[in-house]
């Protein structure tokens, strides 16, 4: 006789249920397996945890060893790439998906370490260009490949349906912690990156 396995989850009861089947008679085995739920949750926060804390720990090392914080680098980079290394704070909020304190008070603190410099247009005072400066350009080719950078070239290895799997359980728990409308930019940084960077 071959077994036929059937297995089902209802809540929080695993039912297995085991077929064995003959020319004269047919056997059906069901078992009931409580799952350990609050374990189930405990692993998920855990999880959660360890992620935080893993951009917690990147965060602080790159701005001690280099004194910049992981969203300023996100704009030194993005200024580099322009090709005369120079935006605006209206662009520059639309890329980082920030509210407008909290991109001034980036641009600020970048501009007192004169790693950026505000450039008026001569031709209308009401447009402000934000530039790299040499030291800007100096010190961002000394900083290594920061963690988000890292993990978006990870992503790009994974195959579609993974990468939409991801993406549903990321959704799910931004539900689940009521946060949908809270401002983030494209890049793995602590809150209290971000909850400094907007005190000018």
């Amino acid at each position: 006789m071959l077994p036929n396995i059937f297995d089902f989850t209802f809540v929080s009861v695993e039912i297995n249920v085991v077929v064995l089947i003959s020319p004269y008679k047919c056997y059906i085995f069901i078992s009931l397996c409580p799952l350990n739920l609050n374990m189930e949750y405990t692993d998920i926060i855990i999880s959660l945890r360890k992620v935080i804390r893993s951009i917690n720990l990147e965060n602080k090392k790159i701005e001690k060893k280099y004194g910049v914080s992981t969203p300023q680098i996100l704009i030194l980079n993005f200024l580099k790439e322009k090709e005369d290394c120079q935006s605006t704070a209206t662009e520059l909020k639309k890329f980082l998906n920030l509210n407008a304190s909290t991109v001034t008070g980036i641009i600020s603190r970048l501009e007192s370490k004169r790693l950026i410099a505000r450039i008026p247009n001569n031709k209308d005072k009401r447009v402000v260009k934000i530039s790299l400066t040499i030291e800007g350009i100096g010190l961002i080719n000394k900083i290594p490949v920061v963690l988000h950078e890292k993990f978006a070239e990870r992503l790009k290895k994974l195959d579609p349906k993974s990468i939409v799997a991801i993406q549903k359980s990321i959704e799910i728990l931004v539900s689940l912690l009521d946060a949908e409308d809270i401002d983030a930019s494209p890049v793995l940084s602590s809150i209290e990156n971000l909850s400094d960077e907007s005190k000018t």
